[in-house]
């Protein structure tokens, strides 16, 4: 799950995008960047962590003045995408950070979901000598774009919509029109806040809250373009869609909240496109589970694996709960769970044949970590993931 915001109109956007990321970075903290359209060129700043990391290296010349580009401060401009990322395809890196862009650096996109035939358009791609910078599904997006581009960017959007699979929503810009956004949605959230001279638009709602309680939901399917003077909604074929705005009434803290009365609730209305994320790319190809990160376990590890400990806490011991069913049940290896606050004040039986799993919600959770620590020389492996 990720955060994408954009803006354009009249006032200066990088503020904006910044104060828009701070609302969106729940969905995301591993790293966060934007872009933007000043002076003929596209500038894009990225930084990995959360969102003061960013925040740090725009404010800092040789950070903003990266790889020959000009300070954004020194020019303000009017157009511009954000985003927040929480990693799901590729590592944690600044290479892997978004906006993402094409060769000739004209298109920048901002993704949030699975490109599921990432693989198969990206060898097109690298064939007719695209340059690709990263190790993300999201990459191919900004490269197809790039390729259908003939001076028209909602065609050029609707042409890479035909070719993708899986779930996702984007918005992209290019340098040869400053002055529009093109979002699309394929199952992921998408909607538009109006503006009088400005439009925005985000994962959700309180990411433009404080700027315009105008919306209008793009659905399924459907591709927009945003002009300082207006939206246009359309199907992925062309055909012109009517929306009617509608007046958000909530405030700040229940727009965070999605509507919903609680954050509990919330959680759980998203488990579904949750799980979708967390598995999609991984199952993408259709011939198995892919496993194959940087850091991902030896195979020969896993065949020596004669038992499973899980180890987490509150709403990630549960999760435990759910994995231990599928291990069991696929795997057919045994699958025992421990409550990290308890199993840091044991001292275990784990060795050779010992899988160690601890799970973490936020990856900061103290008891998982140390225990998890303390043993991980004893057992197999003992891999905070998160949940």
């Amino acid at each position: 799950m990720c955060g994408i915001i954009g803006y354009v109109g009249g006032r200066p956007v990088q503020e904006f995008l910044l104060s828009g990321l701070a609302k969106l970075e729940y969905r995301g903290y591993d790293s966060a960047g934007i872009s933007v359209i000043a002076g003929g060129r596209i500038d894009a700043v990225r930084a990995v962590g959360n969102l003061s990391a960013l925040e740090a290296k725009l404010a800092s010349d040789m950070g903003a003045a990266a790889g020959g580009l000009v300070a954004l401060a020194e020019r303000p401009a009017t157009t511009g995408i954000g985003h927040t990322r929480w990693a799901t395809h590729g590592r944690v890196s600044e290479e892997n950070a978004h906006p993402h862009y094409d060769s000739g650096d004209r298109v920048h996109v901002v993704v949030n979901g699975i490109v599921e035939n990432y693989m198969a358009l990206k060898e097109r791609l690298l064939a007719q000598g695209s340059i690709f910078t990263s190790e993300t599904d999201a990459e191919v997006i900004a490269h197809l774009i790039a390729e259908h581009y003939a001076g028209d960017l909602a065609g050029a959007v609707r042409a890479a919509y035909a070719e993708l699979e899986g779930h996702y929503a984007f918005v992209a810009m290019s340098l040869d029109e400053p002055e529009v956004l093109v979002g699309a949605r394929k199952e992921c959230p998408l909607v538009v806040g109006c503006g009088e001279g400005e439009q925005f638009i985000a994962s959700a709602v309180p990411a433009f809250l404080a700027e315009t309680r105008r919306v209008q939901y793009v659905e399924n399917g459907e591709i927009v373009v945003l002009r300082p003077q207006g939206v246009k909604i359309t199907t992925a074929a062309g055909e012109l869609v009517e929306r009617a705005e509608q007046i958000v009434d909530w405030d700040e803290e229940t727009a965070e909240k999605g509507g919903f009365e609680t954050f509990m609730l919330k959680e759980i209305n998203e488990q579904a496109d949750a799980v979708a994320d967390a598995i999609s790319d991984r199952t993408a190809r259709g011939d198995g589970v892919d496993l194959q990160e940087e850091d991902a376990l030896d195979e020969a590890i896993l065949e020596d694996v004669k038992r499973v400990v899980i180890v987490a806490c509150g709403t990630s011991y549960h999760a435990g709960l759910i994995g231990r069913y599928a291990i069991e049940e696929w795997a057919r290896v045994p699958v025992e769970m421990d409550i990290a606050s308890e199993y840091r004040y044991r001292n275990p039986v784990v060795g050779p044949g010992d899988l160690v799993l601890g799970i973490t919600q936020s990856g900061e959770t103290a008891d998982t970590l140390r225990r998890c620590a303390s043993h991980a020389s004893a057992a197999r492996a003992c891999s905070p993931s998160r949940t």
